[in-house]
């Protein structure tokens, strides 16, 4: 997430928008017997906040959290917050993302979402650092194991140096039967600004898994990650390879 552009300050106002009308139409949709919309949180505590490979946290521990609406549509919108490295990162010490989208089914076992973000830097001081963009992904789903390959695409603007970032991704998961551990891997690839490196481009790669407590909202996972691009000489090693612990809770 690291980029920005306050010309689209706009975004977040027309999906807070959204979710507020969302939300005043629940008493009316209860009282037809329906549930057409439902809200969802979730909180997270990580040994260290990675994006796309890129340590975003200095290497400390990051607190992280978001809240999601829901429609039975299948329309969405949402917002998550995450602590950042303000000396290390230069973005302050707080991301905010708003974002709002569709997903839904279209086959059976096959997914789509497609959607726009917008990363938001609010402490970040003077000058541009938010900016927006636009993804969309297909997920496939057969037994315990499930797999997505998906894009993202923020435009030119000025956050980004006056260009644009192109990030292409696969994800697999392979829940272990009788067990609540599953399984993942990743691996993407960035071509643009969003990389910390010389050139801007960058793979990056985890694998790791995940296991639910039975009886909370809670989940533990462990991952291994890491990213591999032309670093300058004498910075802060962005894509240093680490091993990043997260407990979760969803509600």
């Amino acid at each position: 997430m690291l980029t920005s552009n306050r010309g689209f300050a706009a975004l977040p106002v027309s999906a807070f928008a959204v979710a507020t009308a969302l939300l005043f139409s629940t008493p009316a949709a209860a009282q037809d017997g329906e549930s057409s919309v439902s809200v969802s949180a979730n909180t997270t505590l990580a040994s260290e906040y990675r994006f796309r490979g890129v340590d975003l946290s200095g290497g400390e521990f990051a607190i992280q959290g978001g809240v999601d609406v829901e429609h039975d549509s299948g329309f969405y919108v949402g917002t998550w917050a995450s602590s950042l490295d303000e000396q290390t990162v230069g973005y302050g010490s707080t991301e905010l993302d708003v974002y709002g989208g569709w997903s839904g089914d279209v086959a059976e076992g096959v997914s789509i979402d497609v959607g726009v973000i917008g990363y938001l830097y609010p402490d970040a001081g003077p000058g541009d650092f938010d900016y927006i963009e636009f993804y969309g992904s297909v997920g496939y789903a057969i037994g315990p194991v499930e797999t997505t390959v998906g894009v993202a695409y923020a435009p030119d603007q000025d956050s980004l140096g006056s260009t644009d970032n192109l990030y292409l991704y696969t994800d697999v998961g392979v829940g272990i039967p009788d067990t609540p551990i599953t399984l993942t891997g990743h691996v993407g690839y960035t071509d643009g600004f969003l990389t910390f490196t010389n050139d801007g481009k960058a793979f990056d790669w985890s694998i790791g898994a995940e296991a639910a407590i039975a009886g909370t909202p809670l989940s533990i996972g462990a991952a291994y990650v890491g990213a591999e691009g032309d670093i300058p000489a004498g910075a802060y090693d962005f894509v240093d390879d680490a091993f990043v612990v997260t407990i979760n809770a969803s509600f």
